[in-house]
């Protein structure tokens, strides 16, 4: 993946990736708790650069819903959505309701032409809605 993107492979951007597929929607400081287990001397700012690098080649997604901490993900290109506990924080993915990509087609595209759409759905995941019974 690294290659193809043009990128050098490091040992630091090789456990960043892998953090990011192994925990979906992780904040920065998980990804760095799951690196420091592989690279014990990594620090935060190589931590901080992959995921930039990553990002900004496309090969992790990253997110920031409403008053939480940034967090990464590895599924990228399908334009998925996400749903938030507002209890917990806990994230998860939504494939687009009907169709392919529906959610592209803007009501009035104002002459953009739209490649990418941020829906977020709020609500109380089943744990939480558990606990408060």
């Amino acid at each position: 993946m690294l290659r193809a993107s043009e990128l050098r492979v490091t040992r630091p951007r090789v456990a960043v990736l892998t953090a990011v597929h192994a925990l979906p929607h992780a904040d920065t400081d998980t990804v760095l708790e799951a690196v420091r287990a592989e690279l014990p001397a990594v620090s935060h700012q190589a931590v901080y650069d992959s995921l930039h690098t990553l990002t900004a080649h496309g090969l992790v997604r990253r997110i920031q819903p409403s008053g939480s901490l940034a967090r990464y993900e590895a599924r990228i290109g399908d334009n998925h959505h996400h749903v938030v506990c507002r209890s917990c924080g806990e994230i998860a993915d939504v494939d687009c309701a009907v169709g392919e990509a529906p959610c592209l087609t803007a009501a009035d595209d104002h002459g953009f032409v739209i490649d990418e759409a941020e829906v977020i759905y709020w609500g109380t995941c089943p744990d939480c809605m558990a606990a408060d019974s």
